[in-house]
């Protein structure tokens, strides 16, 4: 089975990898580019909706800004 904490995020990489791979790094990221996981994470379905799905349904903005950010924040 492949690490998963070194493998850099992609369009496929899911909510629930960002926020559990950097924590309160990874929920500002998401805030900032417009996703709110609110408190405690409650919506179960949305954790693993791809960061691509995210943008698409209007949900992620600036998806390419958002890799960078985060692959910048993990190495």
């Amino acid at each position: 089975m492949p690490d998963t904490n070194n493998e850099a995020f992609g369009p496929e990489s899911k909510i629930r990898d960002v926020v559990s791979r950097l924590g309160d790094r990874g929920r500002d990221a998401l805030r900032r580019h417009g996703y709110d996981t609110g408190e405690g994470f409650v919506d179960v379905l949305s954790q693993y909706q791809t960061l691509e799905h995210a943008a698409r349904s209007d949900r992620l903005r600036d998806l390419s800004g958002l890799l960078t950010e985060l692959n910048t924040t993990t190495h």
